[in-house]
């Protein structure tokens, strides 16, 4: 009885300390290490210093999916508002939910990657090719569904120094252990025209609502909508939800001026109405009185 007690106390410890002991945020190729020999993620710092409005190095140097070489400021126009998505290629899990989740949800918005804006996945991890960038964007152009996309989805790779100067502006933490597994946060950054950061977007699952809203800020009114506009006004991103949410009371501001401009058509049309009415009897008695 008393071995048995011992051995279920055993288990009670164990076990917890098991499923507690894997890194949930870190992320690498499969079967690359075990769970004991990873880093544990309370080790090292991983995760999202926001830099509203910080720089990204225009002069950090990339291959893109055909082996050419670039800027990363070849894809600041200074027209489009740009979505920035760190990743490394040979990540099974949460690279791969995060880029899904942003296809997704471009998806089911009327902007068009490489028309009204640009994505640009760029690789953390030196170890990735060219040839796995060419693949994963052929991939991902072909789920999206729009050709225009295969003009303005890049996939960039390149050395571990530039990758880090870019990851460093926006504040996306990562580590990198010497298995080459890499743990990293789940944030996508959208970028201002001019390269500047905009606004994050966190999780796995992305809305269409939060990806139109936040480009629609991050494009700071270039070649927006009156509609889009009234759109943006209506809405304010909640840091503490990390999401869009209705702001209330300019909900009600513009309910209040259509009101407004309604009740005014009304009586002005009334009053239209009645001048009229009023005209012809005027006209008669005018006409009565006249010698």
């Amino acid at each position: 009885m008393i071995r048995r007690s011992l051995a279920l106390l055993v288990v009670l410890i164990v076990l917890p300390l098991a499923c507690f002991s894997a890194p949930a945020l870190a992320d690498g190729p499969a079967g690359a290490a075990s769970a004991g020999a990873a880093t544990p993620p309370e080790l090292f710092d991983v995760g999202v210093d926001e830099h509203l409005d910080a720089q990204v190095p225009l002069d950090a140097q990339f291959l893109d999916s055909t082996g050419k070489a670039v800027r990363f400021g070849d894809f600041i126009d200074g027209k489009r508002p740009v979505v920035l998505i760190l990743a490394y290629h040979s990540c099974k899990t949460l690279c791969s939910f995060v880029q899904n989740s942003v296809l997704n949800a471009a998806k089911t918005i009327q902007w068009t990657i490489g028309v009204d804006y640009d994505i640009v996945t760029l690789s953390v991890d030196s170890a990735d090719t060219v040839k796995i960038a060419a693949e994963k964007k052929a991939a991902m152009v072909g789920a999206y569904g729009r050709p225009q996309a295969a003009t303005g989805w890049h996939y960039l790779v390149g050395t571990d120094e530039n990758s880090k100067r870019v990851a460093d502006a926006v504040g996306w933490k990562y580590h990198k252990d010497i298995d080459g597994n890499i743990a990293h946060p789940a944030a996508v950054m959208l970028l201002k025209p001019n390269g500047k950061v905009a606004r994050y977007l966190y999780g796995i699952e992305m809305s269409g609502n939060d990806l139109r809203l936040g480009l629609l800020e991050a494009s700071e009114g270039k070649s927006i909508t009156t509609a889009e506009r009234i759109l943006l006004y209506c809405y304010h991103y909640d840091p503490a939800n990390r999401k869009y949410a209705l702001l209330a009371t300019h909900v009600m501001q513009i309910g209040g001026g259509i009101t407004l401009l309604l009740v005014g058509f009304f009586i002005g049309g009334f009053w239209l109405r009645e001048r009229r009415k009023k005209t012809p009897i005027a006209t008669e008695r005018h006409a009565t009185n006249s010698p």
